[in-house]
This record gives C-alpha cells, structure tokens and sequence, in this order.
C-alpha cells in the first residue's frame, strides 16, 4: 500500500519544506484539498510550486472541485502541471459541498453533478487532441490519454461517476463506513463493463508532535469542518501505536494508497510520521 501526505494549508509558503522532507522521507504521494472561499492555497498552483522542488513523488489533488472551473481552462492547467512535473500528477475531482464556494464561483449547486460529468467526458477528449468548441486546446500531458483521474464523493451518483469517469476511487469516510462505499464502486465498474478495478485511495486525519501541534490540528479540523455543524468530526489520530495499527487496517482493507492528512504546518510531523509507519 502506498502512503501519501495530506498537507496543511495554513502557511503555503512552508508546504517546499514539506515537499523536500516526504520525498527524502520515502512517502509516495503529496495531496491538497481545495476550497475557494476558505483561505488555502489553490492547489493546481501550489502543487505545480512543489513539482519543481522534488523529482520523484507524485502530486495530486484530494479533490479538486471541477464545476468551479472552465473545462477547456482546467484541461490546460493539469496538461500542464502533468507536464511539468513529469508525468506524477494525479488529478482527484469531486463536485464540492459547500454552498459559499458555488456561490462565489458562480456555478448553481443543483447542475455539479451533471457539470462534472460533462467535465470528465470533456478532459479526456481534450488530453487526447480533441477540438473543445471547435478549437484545440493545447498543451498535450506528459501522460498518454492524460493523467490519472480519482473520483471523491459519498452519494450513489458520485460513485456511479467514479466508476463510469474515473481510474479510481478517493475513499474519504472512516474505514468503518468505507466497505458499502468501495463494494458499490466496484459493482458500478464491473456493470460499466470495465477491465480490472478501481484504484482505491483512503484518507485519515492525523497529528504527531506535542501538545501545541495537537491542538494546532484540533483548532484547523475544527476550523475546516465549522460547515458540518458538528463538533469533533474529522477528530485525528494522534497515539503513535494507533496511527500504526491503523495503517495495518487500511492495507488489511485493500486500499491501494493512504493519504496521511496533516493540519498542523510543521514540517518535523514528516520525519514523525515516516519513522511511525514507513
């Protein structure tokens, strides 16, 4: 199983520290979230910030909200964050839950759904040398076809979306919850007549470090989560041996990846957490 960083977005300017160390420290993969009405660092500019700091470790983004995004503009920007690192971007995509950053963007809730499918249809057929609207849309990826595609999301139609648009599936829910959800994926590929299975990529909230970095992560988790109206939800791990025992699950699970999330900004929680689970 692959072991990836979900990293901060308190303090973009640290995630190079950040980049350097899990690449050093023997993680596979560096993941962002995206928001746009919260203050973090767009990811597809901040990863294409850290492709040019490391050379090895893939990048990719948990999820990024496609309906908030031109079509033909997105294609070229993964091109050409595909292109610039090498070939080591994963695009992660969902539809977005948050009100605030539809409203914003000018995007109505109610069509994201059929936004993001049009959109995937769309990206692959542009990555591929396709006219968008009569025009071509340059530059080619680094990857053949484009790059990898992980759907997100929780309601039957994003896991319908997953298995009909995607080469995998972006497992946010706690491992208690995630068996329906995976088995479903899996069901709505193999009905889609799709070789092989969905990539499955998991994700869990963690902290290591002392008192301060834990309460760091609490007060962010909190911040981050304020929307849910409920208090505790995200809660990370925290005791090193359940962080351990936890990773053990996800590979006894079959997830193909982990993605650590950490939302304290010290970089040192990179060195921690290696030393714990790699």
């Amino acid at each position: 199983m692959d072991l990836g960083l979900g990293l901060p977005i308190s303090d973009p300017a640290r995630l190079l520290d950040w980049a350097v160390r899990a690449q050093a420290a023997g993680f596979d993969s560096l993941a962002l979230l995206d928001r746009l009405t919260f203050d973090n660092p767009e990811p597809l500019v901040a990863l294409a910030t850290l492709a040019g700091a490391t050379t090895s470790i893939r990048l990719q983004t948990e999820v990024l909200l496609g309906p908030l995004r031109a079509t033909a503009l997105l294609a070229k920007q993964v091109a050409t964050v595909d292109r610039m690192s090498g070939g080591r971007f994963v695009l992660g995509v969902g539809i977005g839950g948050r009100a605030d950053d539809h409203a914003a963007a000018g995007t109505p809730m109610h069509h994201r759904g059929r936004t993001l499918d049009d959109q995937l249809v769309a990206l692959r057929a542009i990555w591929a040398g396709q006219p968008h609207r009569g025009a071509p849309i340059g530059s080619r990826p680094a990857t053949p076809g484009g790059p990898p595609i992980l759907v997100g999301g929780f309601a039957p139609a994003a896991l319908r979306r997953a298995a009909r648009h995607g080469d995998g599936f972006v497992c946010a829910a706690p491992l208690a919850w995630a068996g329906p959800l995976v088995r479903a994926v899996g069901e709505q590929w193999a009905a889609a007549g799709r070789d092989g299975r969905p990539r499955l990529v998991c994700q869990v909230n963690v902290a290591v470090g002392g008192p301060a970095t834990l309460t760091r992560v609490r007060r962010a988790i909190a911040d981050y989560y304020a929307f849910t109206g409920r208090p505790g939800w995200g809660e990370p791990l925290h005791d090193p041996a359940e962080i351990v025992d936890t990773v053990a699950a996800y590979a006894a699970f079959g997830a193909d990846e982990l993605v650590l999330y950490c939302y304290a900004d010290d970089p040192a929680q990179v060195d921690t957490l290696a030393a714990l689970v790699r």
